[in-house]
């Protein structure tokens, strides 16, 4: 008798993306249903949407009662919906996130799930041999990411290809151990994400992703102003694990004008009296 997959919880987060959410919730929601043999749920996490995003999530959920949103009235950033999601990790025994425009199918999310067996979190590379790329990113995004994971790898030395893909899955146990870790807010919540993984000791694994670059991205709209607040949110972040962080707190006014400036999610405020572990 075949032992049924574990549980999954998969977070969508979105930002006003009734033009494309619709068959990609279709997609997800139909391919695992004949695919998967454990319980399953998508959960969109609405993000300050100010179109029909929920009518649309909602309109899927009837058809599909595996889909559900979690709605947040005012903007959270990409990097806070997905806290929020993950707030519900006890949903799943897998717990992962994917983008709403459709960019990662279902059939190479399920390779992760296939690739979580000695893993504790296991993440898609478009920057691995094998990794199937339908539609590349424009010249100045690939020169760009580039030049950001060259930052990440000088300020915390993960030796991580991708740590920006948006296509990641995690067991629960490491979900909730690391959670109280999850501060940045922006595109670079995935740094913050596989730091905590990483200095909590599980093992995270990369693998070769199939990927396609969608038109219509909101990073490529803002791309200037996304990268540097992404580039002031891991020095940021590396300060948190530095022993000098505690001296900067008067900065942080000034901190908090500069992501306004910028039009960026500001990162969350650790507990009181918590030290960054």
């Amino acid at each position: 008798m075949r032992v049924p997959d574990p549980s999954l919880l998969l977070l969508i987060p979105a930002y006003n993306e009734e033009r494309r959410i619709e068959p990609v919730l279709r997609d997800y929601a139909a391919f695992f249903r004949e695919n998967y043999s454990g319980k399953f749920q998508i959960l969109v996490v609405l993000n300050g949407c100010t179109d029909d995003t929920l009518g649309v999530v909602q309109k899927v959920a009837a058809e599909f009662p595996a889909v559900r949103a979690l709605e947040f009235k005012a903007p959270i950033g990409k990097g806070g919906a997905i806290i929020e999601g993950l707030k519900l990790a006890a949903l799943g025994d897998l717990v992962g996130y994917a983008d709403a425009d459709g960019a990662t199918p279902p059939r190479a999310f399920l390779e992760l799930i296939r690739n979580m067996s000695d893993a504790d979190c296991v993440i898609g590379s478009r920057w691995l041999p094998g990794a199937v790329l339908h539609q590349e990113q424009t010249r100045l995004r690939q020169f760009l990411s580039r030049v950001f994971h060259f930052i990440v790898e000088v300020l915390f030395w993960m030796h991580i290809k991708d740590t920006q893909c948006p296509c990641k899955l995690m067991r629960r146990q490491a979900v909730e151990r690391i959670h109280p870790a999850l501060r940045l807010t922006d595109l670079s919540f995935d740094v913050n994400l596989l730091v905590a993984l990483k200095r909590a000791g599980f093992k995270v694994v990369e693998v070769p992703i199939e990927w396609t670059d969608k038109i219509g991205s909101k990073v490529t709209a803002s791309l200037f102003r996304s990268s540097l607040a992404m580039f002031l949110s891991v020095v940021r972040l590396r300060l948190v694990y530095s022993p000098f962080y505690k001296w900067l707190r008067p900065l942080r006014p000034l901190e908090g004008w500069i992501y306004k400036k910028l039009r960026a999610p500001q990162p969350l405020p650790g507990p009181k009296g918590a030290n960054a572990k």
